[in-house]
């Protein structure tokens, strides 16, 4: 079950209580990694300063985290820090410009797009496809997890919906809400990936 990052929790690891502080290590690990990788060119030990220094700077600042207006959901905060971070870390690399400039781009073309997700079906067999799969693996890491984990559960473990439903112990219309919401979300990210990723790849 993902722990819930509210003002109790919060408050817990203000105080620097080590299950508080533990939980927040294990969540964000993973995602922030798979966030950070193709960020930075997919170097692994860029990505690995980045990770760490999001977590630290994470524990550093939890003050600015208002978890009442983030709905419990600390994934967008930290990302926030870890752009910052990836940032800072290109800007020593040499001939990281144009790397930093694309995500840079993508990142407000996105803040755009999901304020109003479009409504056009995206076909599922585009998250199969060979020949995309670098694209989508690149897309899954920049979604929010519960769209990430859903979509991955459902096109590469082969859930059910209704096997996702007992897991969640939701109903399946709300499993079916969720994948539809998290197949938007794929779409517009994977669709401006690829329209910012066209001059690099001409």
């Amino acid at each position: 079950m993902r722990p819930i990052f509210n003002v109790d929790w919060r408050s817990r690891a203000l105080t620097g209580e080590t299950d508080a502080v533990r939980a927040l290590a294990e969540a964000a690990l993973q995602p922030l990694y798979g966030f950070c990788l193709y960020r930075v060119g997919k170097n692994q030990h860029l990505c690995e300063e980045a990770v760490q220094e999001t977590l630290v700077r994470a524990i550093r600042e939890l003050r600015q985290y208002d978890p009442a207006r983030a709905g419990d959901n600390i994934f967008p905060w930290l990302t926030g820090l870890a752009r910052n971070e990836i940032s800072r870390l290109l800007a020593r690399e040499k001939n990281s410009v144009s790397l930093q400039t694309m995500w840079a781009k993508m990142d407000k073309e996105l803040l755009a797009i999901y304020a109003k997700l479009e409504l056009e079906p995206f076909g599922d067999d585009v998250l199969q496809r060979e020949e995309t799969r670098e694209l989508v693996n690149t897309t899954m890491s920049q979604l929010p997890p519960h769209y990430r984990e859903v979509l991955e559960a459902k096109y590469v473990s082969g859930k059910t919906v209704r096997d996702l439903a007992a897991i969640g112990s939701i109903s399946e219309k709300a499993v079916e809400s969720l994948l539809g919401r998290a197949r938007q979300a794929f779409r517009v990210a994977f669709l401006a990936l690829t329209r910012n990723l066209e001059p690099e790849l001409t």
